[in-house]
């Protein structure tokens, strides 16, 4: 299982990632809502202004202060280490 730093240490496996998104949408605000009604929102910004908005396969919504272009690089780093590991071995 990989793990992505989403900020302040925190982690979600990045198997589970179905979308990381802009928080600025209509859609994107009303999923947001939605996730905090049913009480699947996760916000791990620790008060800081919310750039991107990561979308689970368990519906969860993952509140984050990265940008998604720092999550995105976040991601493949780690898949650049894992296959750099394999073929060492």
């Amino acid at each position: 299982m990989k793990l992505v730093n989403i900020g302040f240490g925190n982690m979600v496996s990045a198997d589970r990632m179905i979308a990381i998104v802009s928080p600025e949408s209509a859609p994107i605000k009303r999923i947001v809502q939605e996730a905090r009604e049913r009480g699947s929102l996760i916000d791990a910004t620790h008060g800081r202004r919310t750039k991107a908005v990561i979308i689970t396969d368990s519906d969860h919504v993952i509140l984050t202060y990265l940008q998604a272009e720092t999550l995105t690089n976040r991601m493949l780093e780690e898949e650049n280490n894992v296959t750099e590991d394999n073929t060492n071995e």
